[in-house]
């Protein structure tokens, strides 16, 4: 692993490359327009969720750990969970006359995603900015048993974006590792733009196994989940579970947690669950040679950070009870609005 230097006059093959060729820096240049725009008075635009998210300083950067390479901790953390990087070597499928490569496992956790989770619709604390005045109406977010549509009780109900964001490519700091993300920033998905979100009957269509779940018997086994959750250790085989957040089910923007921290923190794992069920991301720290998909997730493969309105301590597993970290982190006036960063594990065969 490298870092790499403040200039880039001892690598020349670098700096003659076009800039279209190079996503980190296309992606920060995107920050940076974005941030512009902010700064000028527009028709449509208005401040919401905080100021700019500064990556230095509203990311825990302490969950990145522990790092193993062949299967020895190099550096502890508290977030050790179980992961394939446990042998001396490994090998991968490679091109013909080769067919095999051998490398060395490698296994750590990587800040390279966002959510936001907000009661106003088009709100982006990643940018501090509002895109739009509409009322917040049907796409509004509610808590504390609001009223939902169809006359249903829904004691937390927000709309969720999800960004790519890998912060290690974006800025530049890390170079030369080949298990790490190549690209740069951009917006994955709007649960504005999408009314299975705002539907739990919709949500069906995607979760039909849904009312498998739906009774005592399996939502009590969610307590062993919860138990464990405690511990930073969530059991991924109940996957219907979110430990002390509630039930994974149905995946859409309503929680029945009426603890407003928490329960948003419940939506934004719905949220990778959903395109989990949807095949549009995968997992890279299943299998050391490949990003794989989960429709059913591996949830003990994802840590959320709450980064707006306030900076966390440190990572929460899924379903970790709000008791141990969510204390005045929303702040009375101006808050709502809750920018989580997403640290997944990052399992790899280097060569």
């Amino acid at each position: 692993m490298l870092v790499k230097s403040k200039s880039n006059e001892h690598r020349p093959e670098v700096a003659k490359r076009p800039l279209s060729e190079r996503p980190a820096v296309v992606g920060l240049w995107v920050l940076v327009l974005c941030a512009g725009l902010l700064l000028v008075s527009r028709p449509g635009w208005a401040t919401c969720g905080g100021g700019f998210l500064n990556p230095i300083s509203d990311i825990n950067w302490e969950c990145v750990f522990p790092i193993k390479i062949a299967g020895i901790t190099i550096v502890p953390g508290d977030n050790d969970l179980p992961d394939p990087a446990t042998s001396p070597i490994c090998f991968c499928p490679a091109p013909p006359p080769v067919f095999m490569r051998p490398g060395i496992p490698l296994s750590m956790w990587e800040p390279a995603r966002m959510i936001e989770t907000v009661k106003e619709p088009f709100c982006f604390p990643s940018l501090g900015a509002k895109i739009g005045t509409m009322s917040p109406g049907l796409l509004g977010g509610s808590n504390g048993g609001g009223e939902a549509k169809g006359g249903r009780k829904a004691n937390t109900f927000a709309q969720a974006h999800y960004w790519i964001f890998p912060v290690w490519t974006v800025l530049e700091v890390i170079t030369d590792v080949a298990c790490l993300e190549i690209t740069g920033l951009d917006v994955g998905y709007l649960t504005e733009l999408d009314p299975l979100w705002n539907d739990d009957s919709l949500a069906a269509i995607v979760n039909p196994e849904a009312v498998l779940f739906a009774n005592p018997v399996a939502q009590l086994s969610c307590t062993a989940d919860s138990i464990s959750a405690v511990a930073g250790k969530p059991l991924s085989p109940l996957f219907w579970c979110m430990g002390s957040w509630g039930s994974a089910y149905p995946m859409s923007g309503r929680t029945g947690n009426s603890k407003y921290v928490e329960g948003n923190a419940a939506i934004a794992a719905k949220m990778i669950y959903k395109l989990c069920r949807q095949l549009m991301i995968c997992d890279p720290g299943v299998n050391l040679c490949m990003c794989t998909p989960t429709p059913i997730w591996v949830k003990h493969n994802y840590l959320l950070q709450l980064a707006k309105p306030r900076r966390q301590a440190g990572c929460s597993c899924i379903g970790r009870t709000g008791m141990i970290w969510d204390h005045a982190m929303n702040f009375p006036a101006g808050g709502d609005n809750f920018l989580w960063m997403i640290f997944r594990k990052r399992a790899c065969c280097v060569l």
